[in-house]
């Protein structure tokens, strides 16, 4: 058996029975839900709707640590991998789309394009 499906037992006390696989499996599940709770407070901030660049960084870790459980760990599950597979390449585009379009500046290519100066931007 491989060390990374092995149970960890100096969380035993704690009353969880998890690998270090399970736990990189539910670490990118909540950083793929939480992703939303940082786009929700981004957009309650700019009082419309908008992707901050760390949802994108958020939805690609989250998506390729759950995808890495179930490629990885002995609990592989094709199920899994489908439904991982294209949020991790959809958020990479994103993430690639946002940074190019943006180098340097931080903002969001979301933030930005719905602003009625950058529309008025576009046009010219």
């Amino acid at each position: 058996m491989n060390v990374m499906d092995q149970e960890i037992l100096w969380l035993n006390w704690t009353g969880l029975h998890t690998t270090p696989w399970k736990l990189i499996g539910l670490t990118g599940a909540a950083l793929f839900g939480m992703r939303w709770l940082v786009q929700f407070v981004a957009s309650k901030r700019a009082g419309r709707p908008v992707i901050p660049r760390l949802f994108w960084y958020m939805s690609l870790c989250g998506s390729l640590m759950a995808l890495s459980y179930f490629l990885f760990s002995s609990k592989q599950d094709a199920v899994g991998v489908v439904q991982n597979l294209l949020p991790a390449f959809t958020a990479g585009y994103s993430l690639y789309l946002d940074i190019r379009h943006h180098r340097g500046t931080g903002t969001s290519v979301t933030a930005e394009s719905t602003s009625p100066s950058s529309q008025d931007d576009h046009h010219h």
